[in-house]
């Protein structure tokens, strides 16, 4: 099983005469920090036990020469909250806040195509 991309050298060719690699970068940077901002916000916990460390965890981390930006907590326990357990419910934070996110990016992009 696998995942075959195609359709890559046409991207690159259409960024290479719309945008620059360092626009991209950027776009990639501010990105991941408004996601990562977004998840600090989202993530305050009203239910159980809360003392703030899983927010404090959330961290950015840009990589791949700054084409690629992860962002998320990491605490052990970090996907307690998200998804609940069989003595809590849920209060998600991460993937609200990547659906948030994500057409701003694709927007980014697109703007840089044009």
């Amino acid at each position: 099983m696998g995942v075959r991309v195609t359709g890559t050298d046409t991207l690159v060719g259409a960024l290479n005469k719309r945008a620059t690699l360092k626009d991209v970068k950027n776009v990639v940077k501010l990105n991941g920090s408004e996601l990562q901002r977004t998840m600090q916000r989202n993530a305050v916990f009203t239910r159980g036990y809360s003392t703030g460390a899983t927010k404090r965890s959330i961290q950015l981390k840009i990589s791949d020469n700054g084409f690629t930006a992860k962002v998320g907590p990491t605490t052990d326990y970090a996907s307690y909250p998200e998804y609940g357990t069989r003595y809590m419910a849920a209060q998600p934070y991460v993937r609200p806040s990547y659906f948030k996110q994500k057409p701003k990016f694709m927007n980014d992009m697109k703007r840089l195509m044009k």
